[in-house]
C-alpha cells in the first residue's frame, strides 16, 4: 500500500476534525462514515490529533441558563509596562484560574489577542455582581499591565464552539 501524501493526510485530518466539531460525542462508525474512511483509519487520525496536541479535549457546550449562571466577556487592553517573567509565570501557573474558581467563575476561554484589545477572557458567573469581583481579581493579579478592563455581558448566545443554539428562535425575544 502506497504511503499518502502529506496534503492528503492533512486533508484527511481536516474531514475527522470537521466531523467531531459537529458532534465529538458521535458514534466512531458515523464519524467513520460521514469522514468516508474505515473505522480504524478514523480511530488512527484521532489518535494522532490528540497525541501532537490539534485536538486539546472535548468539552460539553451547555446551556448556562440551566446551571443559573450568565456568560461574560472581559477585554483587557494593557499598558506599555514590559511583560517580564514574573507575568508570565503568573499566567503560565494559572493563578487567575485559581482565584477565579474560589468565587465560582467558571473561565471558558483566555486569549492573547492582537486588536483593539490584547486580552479577553470569557468566563460564567452567577450574576454581574460576581462577574465585577473577577474583574477586579483581574485587575488585582495583572496590576500596571492593565490600562483598560471592559466587561461585556452575552444576551444570547447564537453558536459556541461551532454549536448553533439550538433555542435559536428565543433571540427574537431580543431583537
Amino acid at each position: 500500500m502506497a504511503k499518502s501524501s502529506k496534503k492528503q493526510i492533512y486533508e484527511d485530518e481536516l474531514k475527522v476534525i470537521d466531523e467531531l466539531q459537529k458532534n465529538a460525542k458521535e458514534n466512531i462508525d458515523v464519524i467513520s462514515k460521514n469522514s468516508g474512511f474505515s473505522r480504524q483509519k478514523t480511530w488512527r487520525i484521532i489518535k494522532k490529533l490528540e497525541e501532537d496536541k490539534t485536538i486539546w479535549g472535548y468539552t460539553a457546550v451547555v446551556n448556562e441558563e440551566k446551571q443559573e449562571l450568565k456568560r461574560y466577556m472581559i477585554l483587557i487592553k494593557r499598558t506599555t509596562l514590559p511583560i517580564d517573567e514574573k507575568l508570565v509565570d503568573k499566567i503560565t501557573t494559572r493563578q487567575l484560574e485559581k482565584s477565579a474558581s474560589e468565587i465560582d467563575i467558571k473561565i471558558e476561554s483566555s486569549m492573547f489577542t492582537h486588536g483593539t484589545f490584547d486580552w479577553i477572557i470569557c468566563f460564567k458567573a452567577k450574576d454581574m455582581m460576581h462577574a465585577k469581583k473577577f474583574s477586579e481579581i483581574v485587575n488585582k493579579t495583572y496590576w500596571g499591565y492593565i490600562r483598560e478592563l471592559h466587561i461585556m455581558e452575552t444576551l444570547f448566545p447564537i453558536r459556541i464552539q461551532g454549536i448553533l443554539n439550538p433555542e435559536i428562535e428565543k433571540l427574537k425575544e431580543f431583537l
